[in-house]
């Protein structure tokens, strides 16, 4: 179980999303996904796909639902949601190990 311990009147309860919990003087940080090479922040899935491209990754059209990204070489798959507002660091950190030294995630406020 992932998340932070709340306490509220006596009652204890796990908040998943941390960042929903009512702490207005504690700053709020976001990850994002780098490029190292180029030190470029990831901000759409076209530079994602151009980036992963580069490195050997093709397109997998397999679900609709998802955006999906393989290598012939390896039995790796990336799966990110088709929705760029819901790519979450657990896809990031996927990424990231999938393709090491390529790119890191990094906090931002």
């Amino acid at each position: 179980m992932a998340g932070v311990w709340s306490i509220s009147n006596g009652v204890t309860r796990l908040v998943e999303n941390p960042g929903d919990l009512p702490f207005p003087n504690v700053p709020r940080r976001r990850k994002v996904l780098v490029h190292v090479p180029s030190n470029e922040v990831i901000t759409s899935y076209n530079v994602l796909a151009g980036k992963l491209s580069s490195l050997g990754w093709e397109r997998y059209y397999d679900d609709p639902d998802l955006l999906q990204f393989c290598k012939r070489s390896r039995i790796d798959l990336i799966s990110l949601p088709r929705d760029f507002s819901k790519f979450k660091s657990v896809h990031m950190y996927d990424i990231c190990i999938k393709n090491r030294n390529e790119f890191e995630v990094r906090d931002i406020q």
